[in-house]
């Protein structure tokens, strides 16, 4: 029996694609930029002797590059997911990685496998753009998690503050500079924004739009009606980080019931394409005697058509909204 190795190597170039993206990443813009670092980004950049105004213009530009680049064809697919994993790349550097992605895919390609012109032409491409898809989803995911972990302690440390005497301009400072990273350096700009004369509550504002994340925004009212209206902030915040990680909680429960859900639907959703793989990885001409008629074409586009159906419907039964 003749063994095929084709589609395993197919995912062994896509993974190595995604490690030279995070690679890159992080040769290019350094460790700190990685979520995993205790003092945040911004922190980093002042110690190695970044002026405060230097280091608020590159965050920003950083933060808001994303932000209008959802016209551009084939880059508003994932907009939204570089705006809310704040990739430092700009959207012109990532069509280059994609470009030169599929590049360095087509000749491995072209090396490896005795694949046609026109199936490594296709291959070559979609694992360029899917590869920085993949990575970018996946940091646009784990940032926006982080965050919502952080807020409630960040609000905490807030609330302490204000208690013992600090104005809140103090307050968000303290957040910028013992919170790590992503909600340590956002802070850190709405109290550098403060110190050049924006208002707090507008950078609140800006930076709940950009994440889209309704804790934020209820942070954002919150600080907006206690400076219109008055009252305690301090007792304000503090039933507010009550509310955030009451739904939290909520969120975490919700996801406990579902995963049996969700793992049967990726489960249900991944196990023909890893089917059809094993076929032509154990007995590469099982197909032979059919690929060449009429109907074979029609058929699997057929079937593709139905496993994307499959895919969407699973993705709708176990997105449950809280």
């Amino acid at each position: 029996m003749e063994i095929s190795f084709e589609p395993i190597l197919y995912g062994v170039i896509f993974v190595a694609v995604l490690m030279l993206i995070e690679g890159a990443y992080l040769v290019i813009f350094g460790k700190s930029i990685s979520l995993n670092n205790k003092v945040n980004r911004r922190l980093d950049m002042i110690q190695k002797g970044g002026s405060r105004e230097q280091v608020l213009d590159q965050l920003r530009k950083e933060m808001d590059q994303h932000m209008n680049s959802g016209g551009i064809p084939l880059y508003s697919m994932f907009a939204d997911k570089a705006l809310r994993a704040n990739i430092a790349f700009s959207p012109q550097a990532l069509f280059v990685i994609m470009g030169v992605l599929s590049v360095v895919v087509f000749v491995v390609l072209s090396f490896a496998t005795p694949a046609g012109l026109p199936i490594r032409i296709l291959i070559s491409i979609c694992m360029g753009v899917g590869a920085v898809y993949v990575w970018v989803n996946n940091k646009a995911k784990k940032r926006m998690a982080m965050l919502e972990e952080q807020l409630p302690d960040a609000i905490e440390l807030m609330v302490r503050s204000l208690r013992v005497g600090h104005p809140f301009s103090s307050a968000i400072n303290i957040v910028a500079k013992e919170v790590p990273d992503p909600l340590g350096s956002e802070f850190g700009v709405i109290a550098d924004e403060a110190a050049y004369g924006r208002d707090v509550s507008e950078s609140l504002k800006h930076l709940a739009e950009r994440m889209g994340m309704q804790d934020l925004r209820f942070l954002a009212v919150a600080v907006t009606i206690q400076q219109t209206s008055g009252g305690n902030l301090a007792e304000i915040l503090h039933g507010l980080s009550k509310v955030i990680r009451a739904r939290f909680k909520l969120f975490r429960r919700v996801k406990a019931i579902t995963a049996e859900a969700k793992w049967s639907g990726m489960f249900l959703s991944v196990f023909p394409i890893l089917a059809l793989v094993g076929i032509n990885v154990l007995q590469p001409d099982y197909f032979t005697e059919v690929q060449d008629t009429e109907y074979f074409i029609p058929a699997c586009i057929v079937v593709g058509v139905f496993l994307v159906v499959n895919m969407i419907f699973m993705k709708i039964m176990v997105n449950i909204k809280v």
